[in-house]
């Protein structure tokens, strides 16, 4: 059976992702911190993060999921849609 995850749960697993991969200050990293302008993360790094976050919650997502993510936030907020659903993954 999945786990499921609840947003703070995201958030704090996203944010040691993010430090451990990317080597980002997690100090001050909060839901409306900008993915590119304030983390510095760039489009290979959100592609290492999404197979992280995929293994973690044990469910296939679609890259265009990720088009409008631009914070923190944003990636909790997919990848907590995406936790809900039944099934392999819609986009």
């Amino acid at each position: 059976m999945e786990k499921t995850y609840t947003k703070e749960e995201l958030f704090d697993e996203i944010v040691r992702v993010m430090g451990d991969l990317f080597e980002v200050d997690t100090e001050g990293v909060t839901r409306e911190s900008r993915l590119v302008e304030d983390l510095d993360l760039d489009s290979i790094d959100a592609v290492d993060m999404i197979v992280h976050l995929q293994n973690m919650i044990g469910k296939r997502i679609k890259p265009e999921a990720f088009k409008s993510v631009r914070t923190v936030g944003d990636v909790v907020d997919v990848i907590y849609d995406f936790s809900q659903q039944n099934g392999e993954a819609a986009n």
